[in-house]
């Protein structure tokens, strides 16, 4: 667990040395990058294996390196993963603290980007639990760091305000903000949230009872992902699919795609297990 005191500055205090020994040196700047670096190289492997766990030991080691020179950049960006890392095991209160270094009256000047990144995830974290009042909050938040020309994380951001108010019911503004969101990838080159934002349309116009509508986008959503390669991301599409399928009436359709879904999603857990063995 993430305890407030990870996140202090320590001193090793001791007794005076003897006029005769001499102390060694810090090391330099460069060598402690290069280790933050190799910290991150080895979490994102733990990652990408499925080994959270591990992932989360070594991006707390960059993380601590990055605050012992007071690296802005590097401090946000392992303090996003970490609390990523965090979410993949179900610990979303670690997951919570992970994002203190930055979001939490810091001394240090972050660029708002980098403010912007991790209110956006923090928004992630309480959509995730369910809470919907602050996730709106610090969704607001990362659109103002964001800024109103708008940011690399615009369409993110746009996705993420277009869940929410799916969740809540409102329907047309979840359409809306998931066009807003496709237009703003499709400008940027971003496959991953444009096909959030084609998954989004897809389950809005589920909502709306539009089965031709959500199959039609569903189906490009599924297109995308599978270029990228994101299983969990391939479930979600083929469990959409499935669900519009049963509602415009296609029963042997809809059981296939669930079908799929259960395979993939069997096969993802398998080829993870394989990798950390």
């Amino acid at each position: 667990m993430l305890h407030s005191a990870a996140l202090r500055l320590f001193v090793v205090g001791g007794l005076a040395l003897l006029a005769a020994c001499a102390q060694q040196p810090g090391k330099p700047l460069a060598a402690r990058q290069t280790e933050a670096i190799e910290a991150n190289r080895r979490a994102e492997l733990r990652f990408r294996s499925g080994d959270f766990d591990g992932a989360v030991q070594h991006y707390q080691v960059a993380l601590r390196i990055a605050q012992s020179v007071e690296d802005v950049d590097g401090i946000a960006a392992n303090a996003v993963n970490l609390s990523i890392a965090y979410q993949r095991l179900g610990k979303h209160a670690e997951a919570r603290a992970s994002l203190a270094p930055v979001l939490d009256h810091s001394r240090l000047n972050f660029p708002s980007a980098r403010l912007a990144q991790a209110a956006l995830r923090r928004a992630v974290l309480d959509f995730d639990q369910r809470r919907y009042a602050g996730a709106g909050e610090w969704l607001e938040k990362a659109s103002a760091w964001c800024g109103q020309r708008g940011c690399t994380l615009s369409a993110a951001i746009d996705n993420v305000r277009g869940l929410l108010a799916l969740e809540e019911g409102r329907t047309d503004a979840a359409a809306a903000s998931a066009r807003a969101a496709l237009d703003r990838s499709l400008g940027s080159g971003d496959r991953v949230e444009a096909a959030n934002a084609m998954r989004l349309l897809g389950n809005a116009a589920i909502r709306a009872g539009d089965a031709a509508a959500a199959l039609a986008a569903l189906t490009e959503a599924l297109a995308i992902d599978r270029e990228l390669a994101l299983p969990r991301k391939i479930y979600l599409d083929l469990v959409g699919l499935g669900r519009a399928s049963a509602l415009g009436g296609e029963r042997v359709a809809a059981r296939t795609y669930y079908e799929r879904a259960l395979a993939v999603s069997e096969a993802d857990r398998d080829a993870l297990a394989a990798c950390r063995t």
